[in-house]
């Protein structure tokens, strides 16, 4: 005894079928599969937020590496930079941040010896240096990069103020004007939210 049910098929030729009426029903059918499909993939795509606010030369890799590895991975990345982070997105200031000796508990050094004069400018360089010997990517690259991927770079508009900032500063691409509301919607929408 086989369990299988033939379908019927229905005959466009059928008196009690109206041809119009099935023509406009398999096109409805055609067009919820497609937004279907369409809502199926939005759904994949993860979110990440990363609030940037500190601006040392140490401290501008994380978000960078961390942003442009994850658009990589197609996930939508917003890096919105605030207080002191605004300065890696500052043309000039990037290229002139520095490692802070003191306090750095990974200094081979004492708080009382990182606190000399000169000290910050030593450790930045040796921090240069062994980027360059690694081939590790310098910040301007990252940038480039992370923009490339379709990261979001944001400058908070009350630290631009407040720091007396210009919206040309900044490199090309990076989104001004975006307030601590518009961060927070994108972070309650993220998958994973982190603060560097």
């Amino acid at each position: 005894m086989s369990t299988d049910n033939p379908t019927t098929a229905v005959d466009d030729a059928d008196p009690d079928v109206d041809a119009a009426e099935l023509q406009a029903l398999r096109e409805r059918v055609e067009e919820l599969e497609e937004s279907m499909a369409a809502v199926d993939t939005g759904d994949d795509q993860k979110k990440m937020t990363i609030v940037a606010t500190q601006g040392s030369f140490d401290m501008a890799y994380p978000p960078l590496i961390l942003a442009s590895t994850a658009a990589a991975f197609g996930w939508e990345v917003v890096v919105f930079h605030t207080f002191w982070g605004l300065d890696i997105l500052h043309e000039e200031k990037s290229t002139d941040l520095k490692l802070s000796a003191v306090g750095n508990p990974n200094m081979p050094v004492p708080n009382a010896v990182a606190a000399l004069p000169g000290m910050d400018k030593m450790a930045t360089k040796m921090m240069q240096k062994k980027i360059d010997d690694n081939g590790t990517a310098t910040i301007e690259e990252l940038i480039d990069l992370s923009l490339e991927s379709g990261v979001d770079l944001q400058a908070c508009q009350m630290t631009i103020e407040l720091m007396d900032y210009d919206e040309d500063d900044f490199y090309d691409g990076v989104t001004t004007g975006v307030g601590a509301a518009t961060a927070l919607q994108h972070m309650a929408e993220s998958d994973i939210q982190l603060l560097v």
